[in-house]
């Protein structure tokens, strides 16, 4: 009799295989939601400036096209000031400047991968142009070879000193998204009442967005520009990603905080575009990505450490939405369940 119960007590082989299959899907799915985006990625329709003389601007076309098969998609623009004027409001990630003296300007700050792109673009450009040059002097009977041209490279918007690689900002990005989601799920978690988690999350975002910018701009140097613009930034982000959660917890219980895990970090994260420009993902997926709140989050914060000039209302707009989102849930949450707490047997009874 004794040898039956303890057998009893043995998880069922059908549970245990299911399990096992179950977590080797969930593992499939987390890697290939994070590796996806670097495998797949591929530049297209990136947005360059060009200006110059119009045969000089269509012949440069031709050939980076060649050089570039669907890279890059040019914006002409009147001057280099102009170009420039693109580059700083973060309307395009670079420029090239055609006539007597050639230049391509790039801008590290806004992405360290096109402007390496660039860098390759003007290496193809100054052969391109001292071979031009030659065979005109050739062609013209000159008795000597023209001076070599040189195609300079110019960092419109380059990187800070504290991060010149960029990784500080990127690197930032991940535990931003990770520490919404902790603080939506610890905070559906600890907290009982719906109106309770709004203020926790209130509190949770302002005093985080304090702590994290002084730790990744006061001590890292990872963030630039005005301090407390980057507060409001971090906090809203914050309340972007827990207070989603914490509003489906409110009006589906415990089950609502898979929101965190599924929407925020394998979906979202993914194609926030925070490590790799969203151009370089599958198209729509880019565009997509920026109406959540780790993409939103990350061209935020990026724009306003160094793209002062850029308009900044889709970001802002985009987390506020997701922040209001979250608490207006948690409030219908409230009226429907008694007192506030969640649908769960033994959340009503801890209430």
């Amino acid at each position: 009799m004794a040898h039956t119960d303890a057998t009893q007590t043995h998880t069922p082989i059908a549970r245990v295989i299911g399990l096992g299959l179950a977590l080797a899907a969930v593992v499939s799915v987390i890697v290939l939601a994070f590796a996806w985006p670097s495998v797949t990625a591929e530049a297209h329709d990136l947005p360059i400036a060009i200006t110059g003389p119009a045969e000089l601007v269509t012949a440069a076309k031709e050939a980076i096209e060649t050089q570039q098969p669907g890279a890059i998609a040019f914006t002409e623009v009147d001057d280099r000031a102009a170009a420039v004027a693109a580059i700083e409001s973060r309307e395009v990630y670079g420029a090239i400047v055609l006539g007597a003296e050639p230049e391509v300007l790039s801008s590290s700050a806004s992405s360290l991968v096109v402007a390496q792109l660039l860098g390759g673009i003007a290496t193809g450009l100054e052969e391109g142009v001292n071979a031009q040059a030659a065979a005109a002097a050739a062609a013209a009977g000159a008795p000597v070879a023209p001076p070599h041209i040189d195609v300079v490279v110019a960092d419109v918007v380059p990187l800070a000193e504290s991060d010149p690689r960029g990784t500080g900002l990127t690197a930032s990005l991940f535990p931003l998204v990770l520490g919404g989601m902790i603080g939506g799920i610890a905070i559906s978690i600890a907290v009982i009442g719906a109106l309770r988690r709004v203020l926790a999350v209130a509190v949770y975002s302002a005093v985080g967005g304090l702590a994290l910018t002084g730790i990744l701009q006061g001590w890292f140097g990872a963030l630039q520009g005005d301090y407390w613009l980057n507060v409001a930034a971090i906090s809203l982000a914050l309340a972007a990603i827990a207070a989603p959660i914490t509003g489906f917890v409110a009006l589906f219980g415990r089950a609502g905080i898979a929101v965190g895990p599924v929407v925020m970090l394998l979906f979202a994260n993914p194609i926030s575009g925070a490590a790799l420009p969203k151009e370089f993902l599958p198209e729509p997926w880019g565009d997509v990505g920026q109406w959540f709140p780790p993409g939103a989050a990350a061209t935020l914060v990026r724009e306003l450490s160094y793209f002062p000039a850029a308009d900044t209302t889709f970001p802002w707009l985009v987390l506020a939405a997701w922040a209001v989102g979250g608490l207006v849930l948690s409030v219908i949450g409230h009226f429907r369940t008694a007192g506030g707490a969640e649908p769960d047997a033994e959340a009503a009874v801890a209430g």
